[in-house]
C-alpha cells in the first residue's frame, strides 16, 4: 500500500556527501607555525652572527687602538729616561723639542678619538714611527757620548795621575834644583888671599907716602886677591868691613857706607862697597883707597872682606903715635 505525505522525508535520497576543511585548516596553520618559528630561528641566528661579527670587530679595533696606545707609551718611557742623561743630549732634546711635542700632541689627538678610521691608525703608526726614530737617534747619541764620558773619565783619570807624578818629580827636581843651586851659589863664592893694608899720607902734591903714625895717616889703601874655579865671568860685589881701635864699625853713608846680608851673622854694617869685574878661571887684584871724613885713630884697623854673604879674608893694621917730631 501505498503512503502518499507533503512532508520531506528525514534521509535524502541521491544527494552528494559534504567535505571536511577543519584538517586543512589545522595543516595549514601548523605550517605556517612551522615556517614562522623556523624564520624566527634563523633570523636570531643571523642577528646572534652579525652581533659577533661587531664585537669581534669592535674587540679589533679596541685591541688595535690599544696597541698603538702602548707603542706611544713605550715610545714615551724610553723619551723620558734620556732626559737628564747628559747636559749636552738635553740641550739637544731642547732643540728638537718643538718636533717631538707636535708629534706627541698629534699622535695623542688621534689616540683620544673614540673610533680610528684605517687611514687614522695608519697616520698613528707613522707617527709613533717617527718619534721612535728621533728617539733611536737621540739613544745613539746618548750611548756615543756615554763612550766619549768614559773615554774623557779615562783620559783625566791619566792626566791626573800624570800630573801627580809630574807635580812629584817637579817638586824633587825643584829641591834637588834649589839644592844644587844652593850648592853652586856657595861653591862661586870667591876667596881672597894677599890682603894688605897700607896707611898713607897724602901731600898736597898728589904724591903719596906710607906712614904708620895715626895723625898723618887720611886714608887706607886696601888690596886684595880674588879667585874661584867655578865662578861665572861677570861683575860682582865685595863688601869692605873696617873695624876702628875702639871697636866700632866705621860706616859713613856720605861716602857709601851701608848695611849687607850676611849668611850667618845677619845684617852688617858695611864701610864701602867694591865692585869687582871678575874672569872665569882667573885671579882678580883689587885694590881701593878708603878715605874718611875724620882723624884717623891710634891703634888697630881689622878689615873683613866678604862676598855672596860670606867673609872671604881679614887684615889688621896698627896705626901709631909718632915721633917727638913725628
Amino acid at each position: 500500500m501505498s503512503t502518499t505525505t507533503n512532508y520531506p522525508s528525514a534521509t535524502p535520497q541521491n544527494q552528494p556527501p559534504k567535505k571536511d576543511y577543519k584538517n586543512l585548516v589545522i595543516g595549514l596553520l601548523a605550517a605556517g607555525f612551522l615556517g614562522t618559528w623556523g624564520y624566527l630561528l634563523w633570523n636570531n641566528n643571523k642577528q646572534e652572527q652579525v652581533q659577533t661579527q661587531q664585537q669581534a670587530q669592535i674587540s679589533k679595533v679596541t685591541d688595535e687602538k690599544g696597541q698603538l696606545q702602548k707603542n706611544f707609551d713605550d715610545a714615551l718611557v724610553r723619551l723620558d729616561s734620556l732626559t737628564g742623561t747628559n747636559n749636552k743630549l738635553t740641550a739637544n732634546i731642547n732643540e728638537k723639542d718643538g718636533q717631538v711635542a707636535k708629534l706627541k700632541a698629534n699622535i695623542r689627538g688621534l689616540l683620544s678619538k673614540q673610533h680610528l678610521t684605517d687611514a687614522e691608525k695608519k697616520k698613528a703608526e707613522d707617527l709613533i714611527k717617527e718619534l721612535n726614530d728621533k728617539i733611536g737617534n737621540l739613544e745613539q747619541q746618548v750611548a756615543q757620548l756615554t763612550q766619549d764620558n768614559q773615554q774623557l773619565t779615562a783620559d783625566k783619570s791619566a792626566l791626573t795621575q800624570d800630573k801627580e807624578k809630574l807635580t812629584n818629580d817637579l817638586q824633587t827636581s825643584t829641591a834637588t834644583n834649589t839644592d844644587l843651586t844652593k850648592k853652586v851659589d856657595i861653591a862661586s863664592t870667591l876667596n881672597a888671599s894677599n890682603i894688605s893694608i897700607t896707611p898713607m899720607h897724602e901731600r898736597k902734591d898728589g904724591k903719596d907716602k906710607e906712614t904708620s903714625t895715626a895723625r898723618k895717616v887720611n886714608k887706607l889703601v886696601i888690596g886684595f886677591d880674588v879667585a874661584n874655579r867655578i865662578a861665572q865671568t861677570g861683575q860682582t860685589e865685595v863688601f869692605v868691613c873696617i873695624t876702628g881701635p875702639d871697636g866700632k864699625a866705621i860706616s859713613v853713608p856720605a861716602l857709601g857706607s851701608g848695611t849687607f846680608p850676611t849668611r850667618d851673622e845677619g845684617d852688617k854694617n858695611y864701610t864701602a862697597k867694591v865692585p869687582v869685574d871678575f874672569e872665569a878661571g882667573k885671579s882678580k887684584s883689587v885694590q881701593f883707597a878708603w878715605k874718611q871724613n875724620s882723624e884717623f885713630l891710634r891703634g888697630n884697623y881689622k878689615i873683613e872682606i866678604y862676598h855672596n854673604g860670606f867673609k872671604i879674608g881679614e887684615g889688621t893694621r896698627e896705626l901709631k903715635k909718632g915721633g917727638i917730631f913725628g
